[in-house]
């Protein structure tokens, strides 16, 4: 097992934990934001002091690297990779949307066949989406969905899809498909990277820190074809 920072940074929410042998040792979050360039540096140098006075070895840096806010992401990314290359450590990179489904996976019994929806708020009825099983396999890659009655209709026609995240709200109008159902106050936070980022440390599936790059939505639009958007 090991000892792995955590920066969630993809969203308002500002938030840095620290876990060893998959239990947390330390954590920091502010719901306030967005104030990444004010508050990461700090939860960053109490996290690293704290592993520091007690001495124990960094291993690796995890990161959230979106979808999400081209801000945060960028402030985010570019912290942990200054601390890989100052630590020499690998840099783990968690997707945004898998981060988001894992305390509904923890906290809700969910059926075998479920499917999860997580989704970040964009422009008007606009959302980024991702669609994942329960063992969090892709089922749809994420895209850019402009929410009307008809969505998601090939999946909620056979089985139930569970819907979170700041972009879940606006569309309660609008899904009202009997599988449909709705999870509130689901955060993107860095204490729920534990699992995937000890999965990944496993793996050794780390990133290049030198070339290293987050899903910008920014980039995502200006790539995505018209019609989707």
């Amino acid at each position: 097992m090991s000892c792995i920072l955590h920066i969630e940074t993809s969203t308002e929410v500002c938030s840095v934990a620290v876990s060893q042998d998959g239990a947390s040792i330390f954590s920091q979050e502010d719901f306030n934001g967005p104030s990444h360039a004010t508050l990461l540096g700090v939860f960053v140098d109490e996290a690293l002091s704290f592993v520091d006075n007690h001495a124990i070895p960094l291993d690796a840096v995890a990161v959230s690297c979106g979808p999400g806010s081209y801000t945060g992401l960028r402030i985010g990314v570019s912290m942990a990779k200054g601390i890989c290359y100052g630590r020499s450590i690998p840099l783990i990179g968690i997707p945004t949307h898998a981060v988001m489904s894992v305390p509904v996976l923890l906290r809700h019994e969910l059926p075998e066949n479920a499917l999860l929806c997580p989704m970040i708020d964009a422009r008007r009825m606009e959302v980024y989406a991702t669609v994942f099983d329960r063992a969090l396999n892709v089922v749809r890659p994420t895209s850019a969905d402009v929410i009307d009655e008809h969505s998601y209709e090939e999946f909620l026609k056979d089985r139930p899809v569970y819907f979170f995240g700041n972009g879940a709200d606006k569309c309660r109008e609008k899904i009202t498909h009997p599988n449909a159902h709705f999870v509130d106050k689901i955060y993107p936070l860095a204490k729920w990277m534990f699992p995937l980022a000890e999965k990944a440390m496993a793996c050794e599936d780390f990133k290049d820190v030198a070339y290293f790059e987050p899903f910008y939505l920014k980039e995502f639009v200006a790539s995505t074809p018209k019609k989707m958007l």
